[in-house]
């Protein structure tokens, strides 16, 4: 199937995007899509590496702001909409087996296991949104393509087999919009909070900003810095390191639209969401 960004869902409510997604209408990134409304990082993970990956979580919430997490098999998230299905509601996945990527479907039916629990992380795409409304320039939105992200030699925190590199995003700004930025992402920890670094990516081990590891490549001008924020696909990253025998993902850029609207993030956590 030609990989697909559905622009006419844009003016649907979330349900309506994650049917998209179940009928296979739409297969490329979310970002756009449902605007409003909370996008969740997925990773599904046999219920015997659960624990230590909700650990993960809790030590490195700024790349894995957990929440909502299901219980083992099941496919419904009720806390974070009606009618979602884990199986097909995002637009593409991503399955690993020991480390290695084996497929990148648009249904995981197939795929699916009895003893899998699912983790859904927060998304940059919510405090752009944000970005937006305090009227700073987001450039790979305005360019319509995903959000460049890079694997750094910043290391996550371990947490039983679960160790490796964080992935940041990298959105060009002005000093202006970089200031104002910082300011609002502060304020919204649930989605990655502040920026991590800005400036000279070498720093964070950055070689190439023109080399994205995911994402597309977005121009940096002369009156431009890079500015950086930590990353749901880090989860990924860390697969590569620690090859877990079973694994299912989201596809980069491809989220689970939630039916929480973004002016419900806040400081504090949701109430009702249990491990």
């Amino acid at each position: 199937m030609n990989d697909r960004h559905a622009q006419h869902l844009q003016p649907l409510n979330p349900l309506a995007v994650r049917l998209a997604c179940r009928e296979e209408r739409l297969s490329s990134h979310t970002n756009g899509l449902a605007p409003g409304h909370v996008q969740g990082n997925l990773v599904l993970l046999p219920k015997a590496y659960a624990f230590d990956f909700l650990l993960f979580c809790h030590r490195n919430p700024k790349p894995c702001p957990l929440l909502a997490v299901s219980e083992a098999g099941q496919w419904a998230l009720p806390a974070l909409g009606q009618d979602i299905d884990l199986r097909s509601d995002l637009p593409r996945y991503r399955v690993w087996e020991s480390g290695e990527l084996i497929d990148e479907p648009t249904n995981i039916s197939g795929y699916w296991r009895e003893d899998l629990v699912g983790f859904v992380l927060g998304c940059s795409f919510s405090f752009e949104e944000a970005l937006v409304e305090a009227g700073v320039s987001v450039k790979h939105l305005s360019c319509g393509v995903n959000v460049p992200m890079y694997r750094t030699s910043i290391a996550t925190e371990a947490a039983g087999i679960f160790s490796g590199p964080m992935v940041v995003t990298m959105r060009p700004m002005r000093a202006h919009d970089a200031i104002r930025a910082i300011q609002i992402t502060s304020e919204l920890p649930r989605v990655h909070g502040a920026p991590i670094h800005i400036g000279d990516p070498g720093l964070i081990g950055i070689r190439d900003l023109a080399k994205p590891d995911y994402g597309d490549v977005v121009s940096l001008e002369p009156d431009e810095i890079p500015v950086f924020w930590a990353c749901g696909v880090t989860p990924q990253s860390v697969l590569l390191q620690s090859k877990p025998t079973f694994c299912i993902t989201h596809a980069p850029g491809c989220m689970l639209v939630s039916d929480w609207s973004n002016r419900e993030l806040s400081l504090e956590p949701r109430p009702g969401i249990k491990p």
